[in-house]
């Protein structure tokens, strides 16, 4: 019987939106210590050198491009620079994302609008040019970090009805573009994590008697912060041929916020 728990990724090249830090660079230091290559697609050039430094001590080669996914032709430009430098791209990794918090009644429209361009327009445009490389190979994947907050309501005191339907957006499109590619070699599958430690929080995190945090830990079964290294086995596991079986799913990683 054939094995198919292979996290092997040697000789595949990943694209990571945002991964120059947080989330984003420790699934990108998770995919080249299993063999990949690298292309880093961010806005923060002052991280870069930092995170190729990472990437490289895993002896496999780092690209990291100035890319707003917002904007269609730096999209267009990345995803072409990245295939002449690496002749294919295996994995797409959608994971740049934004947040700023006003209550429904006080949201400005240009808030709203730049939150979608990002969480959820980013990833159409992406995807849609990294999977037309893809089809023409016939095969990838696409793992999208979502949220749980695409899934369920964060509690008050959060407002923020543009990136809670931001990610919910991107869970239905990761499932529309899994069944419109599930015979054509590509899988698309995405992965919502729960309240974690990364630059976007660690303000609220370093004080414990925010009424935010103290919700957080009340509401989590594990009563513990997640970090983005939890993130890094299902990561793995979707772009690998582990889940040759697996598309069009979303797997909570919160520790255990949605079961309640």
């Amino acid at each position: 019987m054939r094995n198919t728990c292979n996290f092997n990724l040697k000789g595949k090249t990943a694209i990571i939106t945002g991964g120059e830090r947080g989330i984003g660079l420790e699934i990108a230091k998770g995919y080249a210590a299993a063999g990949a290559d690298i292309v880093i697609a961010g806005i923060l050039n002052e991280e870069f050198e930092n995170a190729k430094k990472f990437i490289e001590e895993e002896h496999v080669k780092c690209l990291c491009i100035y890319t707003d996914v917002s904007n269609e032709s730096e999209v267009k430009s990345m995803v072409m620079r990245a295939k002449d430098e690496f002749s294919h791209i295996d994995i797409l990794v959608n994971n740049a994302g934004i947040n700023r918090q006003f209550p429904v009644e006080s949201m400005p429209l240009d808030v709203w609008q730049s939150i979608i361009n990002v969480n959820l327009t980013g990833v159409f445009l992406v995807s849609r040019e990294v999977g037309s490389v893809m089809l023409k190979q016939g095969q990838g994947n696409i793992v999208n970090i979502t949220s749980m907050s695409g899934l369920v309501v964060n509690p008050l005191p959060q407002t923020q009805c543009a990136y809670n339907s931001s990610k919910a957006g991107a869970i239905m499109l990761t499932k529309v573009m899994a069944v419109e590619w599930a015979q054509r070699g590509i899988r698309v599958n995405a992965i919502a994590p729960g309240f974690m430690r990364t630059p976007l929080t660690q303000n609220r995190l370093s004080n414990p008697e925010d009424p935010a945090v103290k919700k957080w830990l009340e509401g989590t079964p594990m009563n513990r912060i997640g970090n983005p290294s939890d993130l890094v086995g299902l990561a793995l596991y979707f772009a690998s041929d582990a889940s040759a079986y697996t598309t069009g799913t979303v797997v909570s990683v919160d520790g255990g916020y949605t079961c309640l």
